[in-house]
């Protein structure tokens, strides 16, 4: 099965035949009803088993998973009249992050993400979610106009990174990226980010600086990908495992050292076997999120998201 991960494959393995006892039934006018109903009890077990005892590489395979919901599938599933705001106004549109006006509930919301492609020819397009300088300029732009009007920003991060090209550093990656983490910091409105799938270094901090940060159970969040971990650690990329379990990049790491808020749960399989109960979960967290946070005055709004990030890291002082 296209897309299908080594550790899942006891599970599509059953899968397949529980397929092919229903076809075989069918065709010979079979009662396999017990048989089916024996396999299918088994693939539950085997989705549980492995599920509930991923580890932090498994997780991240699982956020890169080419099946898993996107920003715009969200969108989608999520939101009506969707319009979206093209181009940053200064160079280019830049497709590997995609933002505008939406209807979620009974709010109307800007809505910024990250969006990778399912297929080659559009993953060149959307520069496989690596956004440009002008990516980030434009989300910049969509949180100004969503202050101007006090409408919520949410935002979607998934993302292995901002582009390192030539020309993203000339015209002002690390500049665009510290003017987005500056005016996330004071914008005079309520941010909701969640990491959606990878959560990549400063290409994810230039659209992640909120007053509440969620993740998706199988998402991952790093200061670099475990590949370029590993290489650094033992010059090596093979290590890539080793380096997830170290890095500290799950969502229950991440909770622990309180840098997120929340945990979005996913079905037992993921959000690639099951998207719309993932959107459902993902609803209920955005829903209750937007209503205490539009509730807040400004100034409280603001003195409260400073406090979020002062607290976030520790300080050991080491004796002489």
């Amino acid at each position: 099965m296209k897309g299908e991960l080594d550790f899942e494959k006891p599970i599509y393995e059953l899968e397949r035949k529980v397929e092919e006892l229903k076809r075989f039934g069918e065709e010979k006018n079979l009662d396999l009803s017990q048989q089916i109903e024996k396999l299918e009890k088994e693939v539950k077990l085997s989705r549980e088993k492995i599920f509930k005892n991923l580890t932090p590489w498994q997780r991240t395979l699982l956020a890169r998973h080419p099946k898993r919901p996107y920003t715009l599938d969200y969108i989608n599933l999520l939101m009506e009249d969707f319009v979206n705001l093209a181009g940053d106004r200064l160079f280019s549109e830049d497709e590997a992050i995609v933002g505008g006006l939406a209807r979620f509930e009974e709010h109307t919301v800007i809505v910024i993400g990250h969006q990778k492609g399912r297929e080659t020819r559009e993953n060149l397009r959307r520069n496989f979610g690596m956004p440009n300088p002008e990516g980030y300029r434009k989300a910049l732009r969509l949180m100004r106009l969503a202050e101007k009007f006090h409408l919520p920003v949410l935002t979607l991060i998934d993302t292995p990174g901002a582009f390192p090209g030539i020309g993203a550093e000339e015209r002002g990656q690390a500049e665009a990226i510290a003017r987005n983490l500056m005016s996330m910091a004071r914008l005079k409105t309520p941010i909701i980010s969640i990491v959606i799938g990878e959560g990549g270094s400063g290409g994810a901090l230039g659209i992640g600086v909120a007053d509440r940060i969620y993740m998706m159970e199988n998402a991952v969040y790093y200061v670099c990908t475990p590949e370029a971990c590993s290489a650094i650690l033992w010059r090596d990329a093979s290590n890539a495992p080793q380096a997830a379990k170290v890095q500290g990049i799950t969502c229950q790491d991440l909770t622990k050292l309180g840098i997120i808020d929340g945990i979005i749960p996913e079905p037992l399989g993921g959000a690639h076997k099951f998207p719309r109960e993932s959107a459902e979960n993902l609803r209920k967290v955005l829903k209750k999120s937007i209503k205490e946070l539009l509730a807040l005055p400004v100034e409280e709004l603001l003195e409260l998201r400073y406090k979020k990030y002062r607290k976030i890291g520790k300080f050991t002082l080491q004796k002489d």
